[in-house]
């Protein structure tokens, strides 16, 4: 039984606003990311930029969350950026959150 060629055609397209969580969520992972990587070159003596580049990414994070569920409403997309989007923004709260954890509880050894 051989199958002939099928092909399908649909309208559906990428969310605009999936793309931007997704955008969101990676300026927040690489800004925490660069920040922990300075600071620990620093021997944790940071600069007041590192915490407000850190806030500025917790926000981007949260906006980033909102904007990915909004997304995830519409009808008739694909939302592959929706979910990745959601989830790199959650992904950057979780490290954000045990940046702050650790330094509330002083683990790492000081």
């Amino acid at each position: 039984m051989s199958r002939k060629n099928s092909y399908i055609f649909t309208n559906k397209n990428h969310t605009q606003k999936g793309i931007m969580s997704t955008i969101l969520g990676i300026i927040s992972l690489a800004t925490l990311i660069y920040a922990i990587f300075m600071s620990y070159r620093k021997d944790g003596a940071v600069p007041a930029q590192y915490g407000a580049a850190a806030l500025l990414a917790t926000i981007f994070s949260l906006i980033g969350i909102v904007i990915g569920v909004i997304s995830k409403t519409e009808k008739d997309k694909y939302y592959v950026f929706s979910y990745l989007g959601i989830g790199l923004n959650v992904l950057a709260l979780g490290v954000i959150s045990a940046v702050l954890y650790a330094g509330a509880y002083g683990i790492g050894g000081y």
